[in-house]
């Protein structure tokens, strides 16, 4: 137990616990985070059940609980604090603090396996500000409301007042809220230079409808309390980094031009020839239905059985070899369950390596809308490892993929029976990084992990170790404030603060559902906003034929051949900030007020810091044809024009294909940036 004011190295400890006659206090410095006393205990414990239904993805989780016990007696014995009821003195909780390298551990342990629930009533200052949450998608900022932490599909409309999310909402829940995520994790980050991370991979949620206060929520009633401090808001990201797992730099061909998004068949590649002639800089294909295709109602799905389909694709083998020798990738798809009709899947049975039914010994199988899937258990090692070896291995890398989709990995049903014994309700939030760790396993076994890469949507806490690339998930095609483009930006800034360094999105969108379809702006907005993300990828979406694509109109086409020739240029910049991201964790893409501590900057999630030298706005607001940015302190040039402006707050022209973009004047990367202003200047 860390008590009173014990040093590290003649320092002062960050966090102390205090005893009182009545209670106990965790310090932050001199601030108390946590005040449990007899008369008003901040610690309670219980039993209760879940009642849970799952759609496709989509979840209604609600809490029964039996039991609820405030902890209002407590003791100090042998280092650490018992605490208990005093109607219940034989339920007993030990609380413990314990230094470490990169953290301090509270840990929170109950006597009685029974006890299935734990509330902890953290404080706070009424200013304090709070980011994280995994990847949130509308808000940065958490404060003033509650954030369940639970992986999931997201929802279409994610927005209860819409028409667009009540009719998804009856049609298996899945029109989404707010905090659903396909990444949630339970870790938030303090303005006061702290983070708290919750190390579970139960169902929990981070309260803070109240200010003031910080409530904690699990449904185990034995956790650790992570607790970091850093002097300063990157050194805390650095932190975070360091304990969840750095990725590796970005290969060259990945942040060098755009990745093309077709899913055509044998037409595919006359598509892909018409936007190349275009001039834009290209340096992958990506085709996710290089396995085939399944029509449903819902659009275009793939056929998920993970190998060369060679009727839809019959010469790609010589396709892929062809577009080698021009510097050009290929890219395709892959997720972590079969398809029952697929012959992968009689391989997976056959070896006993898929999840089974509680009531059976017959395999799982999920509901998937019109088609049925296997789970892939990958809590059997021997699981994980046929799956990196015998399908990313054999049937993608060895056949010629330098990279691919990562698709799902939220969807782990809770009521599956597992090779290792675990609660499938644990498991469901840890079966995204198993899944991570799959592909990266079997990149690895090739000798490429710095060569191929993939991009995934799902996470949880870890998921840092494993997945090289965020993709911001599947967004309405349109500019929805919970579900639109914007939702890629707040995205990107959740996650880079808790060591995620690289994010991009589906260009254009994806989710194209009851009438909803791109449009002309949209597809102008989103190409300027993809020009500056690490990869600039496009989509076809989900219904591509009653959707805009890039190569729909020559207006179009014209005005993202010149965005990719921008994002292309801008390599150099990008190479730099990967390289920085290989050595301190720091996202490329990130909140002002990581750099500039300023509380007015604390709830700014509509543009953001590329590296430290680069300020982009992109317009997101449908029908908008200039914003308001926002610039810190120093003197900052207007990337098209050339024009210097001081720290304020100005109204910025901005006409398809100059999203406002303003970067140091004293940057070490100037003369890029002015080579780029020559060339593409307004």
């Amino acid at each position: 137990m860390v008590t009173g004011s014990k040093t590290r190295e003649g320092q002062k400890l960050p966090f102390t616990v205090i005893m009182h006659p009545e209670g106990f206090d965790l310090l932050h410095g001199d601030a108390s985070i946590l005040s449990h006393r007899n008369d008003a205990p901040a610690i309670s414990i219980g039993t209760g059940r879940p009642d849970l239904e799952m759609v496709r993805g989509n979840f209604r989780i609600d809490d029964v609980v039996e039991t609820r016990l405030a902890l209002d007696c407590f003791a100090q014995v042998d280092g650490c604090i018992r605490l208990w009821n005093e109607k219940r003195p034989d339920i007993v909780a030990t609380l413990a603090l314990e230094e470490r390298a990169l953290q301090s551990i509270l840990t929170f342990r109950c006597t009685d396996p029974a006890f299935n629930r734990l509330w902890i009533d953290m404080q706070c200052a009424m200013s304090e500000a709070f980011w994280g949450g995994g990847e949130q998608m509308s808000y940065v900022r958490l404060n003033g409301r509650r954030f369940p932490f639970w992986t999931s599909e997201p929802g279409v409309g994610r927005d209860k007042s819409t028409a667009l999310t009540q009719t998804m909402d009856a049609d298996g829940l899945a029109g989404g809220d707010y905090w659903t995520t396909n990444y949630p994790q339970p870790t938030w980050v303090s303005s006061a230079r702290y983070a708290v991370h919750l190390e579970t991979a139960a169902y929990s949620v981070l309260d803070l409808t109240d200010a003031g206060r910080v409530g904690v929520e699990c449904w185990s009633a034995n956790v650790d309390l992570e607790l970091f401090d850093a002097p300063s808001l990157p050194a805390l990201v650095t932190k975070m980094s360091d304990r969840f797992g750095r990725q590796p730099a970005l290969p060259d061909w990945a942040i060098s031009g755009a990745i093309i998004g077709l899913k055509d068949g044998a037409d595919t590649f006359d598509r892909f020839e018409k936007i190349a002639a275009s001039g834009a800089a290209i340096t992958g294909l990506w085709c996710e239905d290089w396995i085939g295709i399944r029509q449903t109602s819902f659009g275009k799905r793939l056929f998920w059985d993970w190998k060369w389909n060679a009727a839809r694709y019959p010469d790609l083998p010589a396709q892929i070899a062809a577009l080698a020798e021009r510097g050009i990738r290929f890219l395709g798809y892959v997720n972590p369950y079969l398809a029952v009709d697929g012959s992968l899947y009689q391989e997976a049975r056959a070896a006993s390596f898929l999840a089974l039914r509680q009531d059976s010994d017959a395999p799982y199988a999920v509901d998937f809308g019109e088609f049925d899937a296997g789970v892939v258990d990958f809590s059997n090692p021997a699981a994980a490892a046929w799956f990196a070896e015998r399908i990313i291995g054999q049937e993608m890398l060895d056949f010629g993929l330098s990279g691919w989709m990562a698709d799902f990995g939220e969807y782990l049903p809770t009521d599956v029976r597992l090779f290792d014994g675990s609660d499938p309700m644990e498991a469901h939030n840890r079966w995204p990084v198993l899944w991570a760790k799959v592909n990266a396993d079997a990149i690895a076994s090739r000798g490429k992990t710095h060569d191929a890469t993939f991009f995934m949507r799902a996470g949880f806490s870890g998921v840092q170790a494993h997945c090289p690339l965020l993709w911001a998930g599947d967004q309405c095609v349109d500019f929805t404030r919970h579900d639109g483009i914007n939702t890629v930006i707040t995205a990107a800034l959740s996650s880079g603060l808790l060591g995620n360094a690289y994010h991009h999105s589906d260009l254009g969108g994806y989710t194209s559902l009851h009438g909803v379809v791109r449009t002309a702006e949209l597809m102008h907005r989103w190409i300027d906003l993809a020009a500056f993300a690490p990869v600039m990828r496009s989509h076809e979406g989900n219904r591509p034929a009653d959707n805009l694509q890039l190569d729909s109109s020559a207006e179009i086409l014209t005005h993202f051949a010149r965005m990719s020739q921008v994002h292309a240029r801008l390599a150099p910049y990008v190479r730099a900030l990967s390289d920085e991201a290989v050595a301190t964790g720091l996202p490329l893409q990130r909140p002002l007020f990581l750099h500039y501590d300023d509380a007015a900057y604390y709830d700014i999630q509509d543009q953001y810091l590329y590296g430290a030298d680069m300020i982009v706005a992109p317009v997101v607001e449908e029908g908008a044809s200039s914003r308001n940015v926002t610039l810190p302190g120093g003197d900052w040039v207007h990337l098209w024009s050339g024009d210097v402006y001081a720290k304020g707050t100005y109204d910025i022209a901005a006409p398809h294909g100059q999203p406002p973009v303003f970067t140091r004047k004293d940057s070490g990367h100037a003369a890029l940036f002015s080579a780029i202003t020559q060339e593409f200047r307004a």
